[in-house]
């Protein structure tokens, strides 16, 4: 027998592989419920990055801790946020009556040269440059490895558990890692950065304490989240976003389920059914919401071609394995419902432009992936502008050719300024880490500086183009779901319907803000990162008006949930 970590789940004792989350754990051994809501909804894994809040349970007595940000590496009793506990007594001053007092220690003030937060390929590759040109280089990371959500990192031992190994892509993030580090990056994982206040002060939870870091430069590549697809049964335990899928399978080698469908907008889709199907799950289609390619689309493939070969192998690749398992790809689709039936998950295909829709599958998991949100809360609660793109339809912040935001010495790089790709951060890290260090009075002023800028600025704008001429190829006639009403939620945290969302605009409130005051859209634990582009679109749609960075929420610290203990500076390390 391999080696494994024995866990207690509501009682059961379940064996986890070392170094895998214990939402791959629960979801390996058939658990997909991690919690019931307040109506008492079930919920399980949706996002896999810590966003959703969705998988919350209780881990040695500490509740609310996200399953799939929890590493094993250690035997676990764990609770499922259904069976709540009640909460421990108040203990008053030393027998006076009067409510304790307790004075909050000093908060720990870190002032590095330059902070970078976020170690995907951007944050890292910036770091690297930055380090290389003699500037001392802070990350800060969320997740215990990092990588990002392109270069997700194998947590467990694959020879020890008989699984496949690390990839090309693995490798490459490996490689760039270590880069990194030896060149002398600190970087620091499971650190949450919940504040930023300007001009350049942050908060983070390193250790389960607060602490305050106080950089001369920052730099932020927080990169994107999935959208939501508000249909009926988006919410069922079961159905999550690609990107979720993809980290139980690349961090954990866990499947979804073993009968997967695939659902969404964009070539991430077409990947994770060539992972899932080489994991041995039966991927029964990918419904992909483009039409197919055809002979118009021959410039845009041109393009790409020229542009980044390496990929276009790596696409078509994918779609070989695909096509060699039998995965069904079927185009200008998208998910109508999914619902909770005897044999599994249910889901209803709808035809998009004028297609026929009606077809039905019964799977395990159904993974949805219609696009990406930047994570730009840090940059807006610092005051940084933004504009909005009509094309993507969300926020791009405003920068100079250095990636300077419109706040000094705050840059900013991929995917949280507004979509690039993995390949096009990676450039685009070097080009901004060089900046800074730059304006820091560092770097070299010779023709081999000059040369590394320039090389990142070609790749840069190679990958450009491929993006460009890729989306053309994805470019779909439903961005969004069909106008949903009735009991179909748009606010999956705080269980607000669409119809409780007429209600209000039939009220005639006109604004998000009183919305949101009124029907409680975008109070739940993921502020709103899910629903609050899709009613700043319909009320916008509604009143005339266009969406712009004052049009939707606006940003709150924290930026995520964390503990009064932790804000206190009082948090527990475990």
């Amino acid at each position: 027998m391999t080696d494994t970590i024995p866990i207690q789940f509501d009682g059961d004792t379940l064996h986890a592989r070392p170094g895998e989350t214990l939402a791959a754990t629960l979801i390996a051994h058939g658990v997909q419920t991690f919690r019931t809501t307040g109506t008492g909804a079930p919920r399980g894994v949706f996002c896999g990055m810590g966003v959703c809040q969705d998988c919350l349970v209780e881990i040695d007595g500490v509740a609310n801790r996200r399953a799939c940000m929890t590493k094993i590496d250690r035997p676990l009793t764990v609770r499922s946020g259904a069976q709540s506990r009640p909460l421990p007594a108040v203990v008053a001053g030393a027998g006076t009556g009067a409510a304790a007092v307790f004075e909050a220690p000093r908060i720990e003030v870190r002032e590095p040269q330059v902070l970078v937060i976020g170690a995907g390929p951007g944050g890292l590759s910036a770091a690297l440059a930055a380090r290389r040109a003699g500037a001392s280089v802070t990350v800060l990371d969320e997740r215990s490895q990092a990588g990002g959500q392109y270069y997700k990192q194998l947590g467990v031992d694959a020879a020890a558990q008989h699984v496949p190994g690390a990839d090309r892509q693995h490798a490459r993030g490996a490689q760039l890692i270590a880069a990194a580090r030896d060149a002398g990056v600190q970087i620091v994982s499971d650190a949450l950065v919940w504040g930023a206040f300007e001009p350049r002060e942050f908060v983070a939870t390193v250790g389960g304490r607060s602490v305050r870091f106080r950089p001369a430069a920052a730099i932020v590549a927080t990169g994107a989240y999935e959208r939501g697809w508000q249909v009926p049964g988006w919410t069922l335990p079961g159905v999550m976003t690609t990107g979720a899928a993809q980290t139980l399978w690349r961090t954990s080698r866990r499947l979804p389920g073993r009968r997967v469908l695939i659902a969404g907008n964009g070539p991430l889709n077409l990947q994770l059914a060539a992972e899932l199907t080489a994991g041995g799950a039966q991927v029964v289609a990918v419904v992909e919401a483009a039409r197919a390619p055809a002979p118009r689309d021959v410039r845009a493939l041109l393009t790409m071609a020229f542009a980044a070969p390496a990929l276009i192998a790596e696409g078509l690749r994918y779609r070989r394995i695909a096509r060699g398992a039998n995965v069904e790809l079927i185009h200008a689709q998208v998910i109508e419902s999914i619902a909770q039936g005897t044999d599994g998950l249910e889901a209803t295909l709808a035809g998009v432009a004028g297609q026929p829709g009606g077809r039905r599958f019964v799977v395990d998991a159904v993974c949805l992936g219609y696009g990406f949100e930047p994570a730009n809360e840090l940059l807006r609660a610092l005051g940084c502008e933004h504009t909005f793109d009509e094309k993507r339809r969300q926020l791009a912040t405003r920068r100079d050719d250095d990636g300077q935001t419109t706040i000094e010495r705050v840059y900013a790089l991929g995917d949280c300024t507004g979509l690039g790709g993995a390949k096009a951060a990676l450039a685009e890290g070097t080009l901004v880490g060089l900046a800074v260090a730059r304006s820091l009075g560092l770097g070299r002023a010779d023709a081999g500086a000059d040369r590394e800028r320039a090389r990142a600025a070609r790749e840069l704008a190679t990958q450009r183009r491929f993006q460009r001429a890729l989306w053309t190829l994805y470019a779909s006639a439903q961005p969004r779901p069909a106008q949903a009403c009735g009991d179909t939620l748009i606010c999956r945290c705080e269980e607000v319907s669409f119809a409780t969302l007429d209600a209000a605009l039939g009220e005639g409130l006109s604004t998000v803000g009183a919305i949101k005051r009124r029907t409680r859209i975008g109070m739940g634990r993921c502020q709103g990162r899910y629903c609050a582009p899709v009613l700043d679109e319909i009320v916008c749609e509604r009143y005339g008006r266009a969406r712009d960075e004052m049009s939707g929420f606006a940003p709150r610290v924290p930026v995520k949930p964390v503990s009064i203990a932790e804000l206190a500076g009082r948090g527990d390390a475990r």
